[in-house]
């Protein structure tokens, strides 16, 4: 039966009871015939004034349709297997370990960060106290930065690998099955942890291992291979085959290896502001005024403009979320954004970013590769140094920033250890406040009503990604002179967010396990 394409008011496409009389007319069914269907794809159509949903479904008359196809995972018992080396369980370590199970291999995996449960309470230090534990935050830990995200599953990056495994895997590990048809499909900070906690019994159930509290602080290497890596507690680990899959922003990491002389690449990257407007505002602009709040689920947004040579846009944009402080050390603020499931929070947050090159680092280049990285922790130790050296975020009303002028007051954030009035125009490098100062007013344009003092922007967004790039080749995914070395996911900057990372992690896996399997 081929499938139903539909386009559809909200309070059809939205109501199950009122869908599926519909559906029942459209497909002239009779009162006596039984109705099977089910979503295959799912998506908001709001370029128009009249909101249309559109629909792709699956049905089936008189009959059961059959079950939906979801990726069968073979894990095997590998607890005598040869051993993967994998350092990090965020998305791209947590997928390489899977995967390692499916290809019969042990996964070893050292983690700095503790286990999802005791992550909580070095989360709410940083929140209530001001307190940063430099192995256990919003970055580091089970799940890594993914944990405690917005849970956005949307790529582009689908030639990485094959992205539907990764949300069949997700779905097996208790994701609703909503994130297998919606065209922008999210899970939420509120489900993700047990999500993550699911995978890590799938792969201690199989014989794998995973040690948390387990920091990379030393790595050996012979001629062309590491032969061995050290944790922070004196232990000392020989590896035949090593994922690097650390994250965007484990500087320790990029450190040690730089001191190791593995080679390493500057790369550009993106550093801005997060924006929170009320939810309803963006609501009400993306919707054209219609009351679709109890119908339509918060609206997103996404905004690009070219200032001067260079892009300024929207970067995980979290609808009806709240901004988190995700600094990984106690003297710098970084600030990102999440939701829950439901997206119900009061407010919108998105980072809005200009993109950085090479070029604009010339100050910093006898740092070498690590250039971007010295300029990163800069500003952000600017940042944490104006707002008071704490958690609380320099922030400044959005017509204010623009226009130079110190913010008074400030509107009510979901930023729990609070703003400090600042002005942001002065305290961020001149380039980059000029172009989202004109970026500002011309998303205004685009979205009307956007460019209000009702808006905050807080400081600040800098890691959208690592400025930093381990290399590898793009066929064998090994570094170019350490052939046992598997570069993974936005750590080794070949990835962003959560799908592109796993896919990612999946391949480094397989590359691993080829190379252990196919000794030179």
């Amino acid at each position: 039966m081929p499938l139903l394409d539909l386009s559809l008011a909200p309070e059809i496409a939205y109501d199950p009871e009122t869908l599926e009389i519909h559906l029942r007319k459209v497909l002239n069914f009779k009162a006596s015939d039984r109705l099977d269907y089910r979503l295959e794809r799912r998506n908001i159509d709001a370029r128009g004034k009249k909101i249309k949903v559109n629909l792709k479904v699956n049905y089936a008359k008189n009959q059961a349709l059959s079950p939906r196809e979801i990726t069968s995972f073979n894990y095997q018992d590998v607890s005598s297997a040869p051993e993967v080396h994998i350092v990090g369980f965020g998305p791209a370590g947590m997928w390489a370990a899977l995967r390692c199970l499916e290809l019969g291999y042990k996964p070893v995996v050292l983690e700095r960060g503790k286990d999802v449960r005791s992550r909580r309470r070095d989360l709410k230090a940083v929140n209530r106290d001001n307190l940063v534990d430099s192995d256990s935050n919003y970055c580091f830990g089970e799940g890594g930065a993914g944990t405690y995200s917005d849970g956005k599953l949307y790529t582009r990056s689908k030639k990485r690998g094959n992205m539907q495994r990764i949300l069949d895997s997700l779905v097996a590990h208790g994701a609703i099955e909503d994130i297998l048809f919606e065209a922008h499909p999210h899970i939420g900070t509120n489900k993700l942890p047990k999500i993550v906690q699911a995978m890590r019994e799938t792969v201690l159930k199989h014989g794998g291992e995973i040690h948390f509290e387990t920091r990379l602080c030393g790595i050996k290497v012979e001629g062309q291979r590491i032969v061995s890596i050290q944790s922070q507690d004196g232990k000392n680990w020989p590896v035949q085959a090593l994922v690097l899959a650390t994250g965007h922003s484990a500087r320790d990491i990029y450190y040690l290896l730089h001191q190791s002389k593995i080679r390493l690449e500057a790369k550009p990257f993106a550093m801005g502001v997060r924006v929170e407007h009320p939810q309803k505002l963006i609501n009400k602009i993306q919707y054209h005024g219609n009351d679709y709040d109890e119908i339509l689920p918060a609206a997103a947004y996404k905004l690009v403009q070219q200032v001067d040579g260079r892009g300024v846009y929207s970067f995980c944009m979290c609808p009806g979320g709240f901004i988190v402080p995700a600094a990984t050390a106690q003297n710098e603020i970084v600030v990102n954004g999440m939701s829950p499931s439901k997206r119900d929070n009061e407010f919108a947050n998105s980072g809005i970013v200009v993109a950085i090159e090479l070029e604009d680092l010339k100050d910093y280049e006898q740092y070498g590769p690590l250039a971007g990285l010295e300029f990163q922790k800069e500003v952000e130790q600017k940042v944490w140094a104006a707002g008071g050296e704490t958690q609380q975020a320099a922030a400044q009303r959005l017509i204010d920033f623009v226009k130079g002028r110190i913010s008074e007051s400030l509107n009510p954030s979901s930023y729990i250890p609070g703003l400090i009035s600042n002005p942001m125009h002065r305290i961020l490098p001149e380039f980059m406040a000029k172009r989202l100062q004109i970026a500002f007013v011309e998303f205004g344009k685009k979205m009307p009503g956007y460019y209000t003092n009702e808006a905050n922007i807080v400081g600040i967004e800098s890691r959208t990604s690592s400025p930093v790039r381990i290399p590898r080749d793009r066929e064998s995914f090994q570094h170019p002179e350490i052939e046992n070395l598997f570069p993974s996911g936005e750590g080794a900057g070949f990835a962003g967010g959560i799908v592109s990372a796993g896919m990612d992690g999946e391949r480094c896996a397989e590359a691993a396990v080829s190379l252990l399997s196919n000794p030179l």
